[in-house]
């Protein structure tokens, strides 16, 4: 269907397999007091996922991209990922961006390159569109691709376990 969904799919199978290689206590530690640890970024991304879950399909029956956003650090934090088994963060990860590839491949053409200009992705998106620009869904999703590359260099930097990812 698209170059993201594919590189999504091919990422965090390499990835995952990379990261249980990591061990729990490595995973763990932070770079700084005020920095999260590889455990609290895979989480994260698992909030990402989750988040960007329902709007990808949410986005099927909507006239806008005008969605929710959410307090990213109080949600690691009340969440609990660094007391988590690294391993069961790992597989839901990498099991929840599986389905979300499949997600995204299921969004007909219409509505993925539909532009829309009352949205909100000047505020949600990684890298953001302005207010009075229009936005389609596809954009989006893929922007949800590039988030999850941008974090995964993080921790490639913490662990120093792959540096393969890329944009």
């Amino acid at each position: 269907m698209s170059d993201y969904t594919d590189d999504l799919r091919a990422t965090v199978d390499r990835v995952a397999a990379d990261l249980l290689l990591v061990s729990p206590e490595r995973a763990a530690e932070r770079p700084a007091p005020d920095r999260w640890s590889a455990k609290e970024i895979v989480g994260h991304l698992i909030d990402s996922a989750a988040n960007n879950h329902q709007r990808f399909v949410r986005a099927r029956w909507q006239d806008d991209l005008v969605f929710s956003g959410y307090a990213q650090d109080a949600w690691v934090t009340e969440q609990r990922y660094q007391d988590a088994p690294w391993p069961e963060l790992v597989t839901l990860w990498r099991d929840y961006n599986r389905h979300l590839a499949r997600v995204m491949e299921g969004v007909p053409e219409e509505i993925r390159f539909r532009q829309h200009r009352r949205h909100n992705l000047h505020e949600i998106a990684w890298r953001t569109v302005p207010a009075g620009e229009p936005a389609t869904l596809d954009y989006f999703m893929r922007d949800y691709v590039g988030h999850l590359h941008h974090h995964l260099r993080q921790i490639d930097a913490i662990l120093a376990v792959g540096g393969r990812n890329k944009e």
